[in-house]
């Protein structure tokens, strides 16, 4: 009684939260971990997570499935809100984390060197990516670490492609942009969707992208689109973001269990979805008997008070 007392509580505070921001659906937070193991490197991550669901999480109601974003060379991690919304959206708590600091190293393309020289960075991302896995454990633990769903763009694609060939048994599945160096996995463990570019200055090495016949087999699907490397961001053009959004969406809706999206610009959800918990309906009283209505009249006729005479 007290827990659902308790979860009953949360609802009504966060229904009232729909109407009272601007961001009623969607919660950011950015928060900055400090890597004791590496000279107290900071590692800042960015959540998106939808209000609704992290109540429920947070009322041991859900577990909530997890993202993990990769920013591309020398882009904010905050530069991907077209993402992470639609991640947010249907229930995901999302961590998108910056891998580069001012004080790194710039990344240099060595021709010849495995991935062409960028070995080091997708190093440093997967440190990155399991420092922020463990200290986000603390904060919100009622999430599904275990099974994650990787993004990344350009670079940070590479980052969740590398990620996902060592630990394959901790992947849900794979969300790139435009990644140019790892080649997809194609053993078929897990879905892959890539969105590719029409971008001449930016062609991926041989033997990254699988061609048809095995991305067939394998469960992978690659969208050519006629869109710019650098579009696939939020600085990119609407009708880019609009349509990587809409079929993002659609993978989505086709890989993971059903939790219906919320538009999170033009109205508040109807309510919240209940979960295990069953929607409170009232009690429908029978109708009086005749009995009881006289019975009823009679009292009140007894108690009535004669109003006094004024003059």
């Amino acid at each position: 009684m007290k827990r659902g007392f308790v979860v009953l509580c949360l609802c009504i505070v966060a229904m009232a939260g729909y109407f009272t921001t601007d961001r009623w659906a969607i919660r950011h937070a950015t928060l900055t971990f400090h890597d004791v193991l590496r000279d107290d490197r900071n590692v800042t991550v960015e959540v998106a997570v939808r209000r609704d669901r992290q109540m429920q999480a947070m009322a041991e109601m859900i577990e909530l499935p997890v993202a993990i974003l990769s920013h591309g060379n020398t882009v904010k991690n905050t530069e991907y809100s077209f993402l992470t919304n639609v991640f947010a959206s249907r229930g995901y708590l999302v961590v998108s984390i910056q891998h580069d600091l001012d004080s790194d190293a710039p990344m240099v393309t060595k021709v010849g060197e495995l991935y062409v020289g960028r070995l080091p960075q997708y190093q440093r991302g997967i440190t990155n990516i399991k420092f922020a896995i463990e200290e986000m454990k603390k904060r919100q633990p009622n999430a599904d670490y275990s099974k994650l769903t990787m993004v990344g763009h350009s670079n940070g694609g590479d980052i969740a492609m590398y990620f996902a060939k060592q630990y394959p048994d901790e992947i849900k599945k794979v969300v790139t942009l435009d990644n140019l160096r790892v080649p997809f996995m194609t053993d078929g463990k897990f879905k892959i969707l890539s969105f590719r570019s029409h971008d001449q200055h930016f062609k991926p090495d041989p033997g990254v992208v699988p061609d048809e016949e095995q991305c067939e087999k394998a469960g992978i699907t690659v969208v050519n689109t006629d869109f710019q490397h650098n579009d696939m961001r939020d600085t990119g053009p609407e009708k880019a973001k609009d349509s990587i959004q809409a079929m993002l969406d659609k993978f989505l809706a086709d890989t993971d269990s059903a939790v219906a999206p919320v538009d999170t610009r033009n109205a508040p959800p109807k309510i919240l979805e209940p979960g295990p918990v069953s929607l409170y309906v009232p009690v429908e009283k029978p109708p009086q008997t005749f009995g009881e209505k006289l019975k009823k009249s009679l009292s009140l006729t007894e108690t009535k008070k004669v109003p006094s005479a004024t003059n």
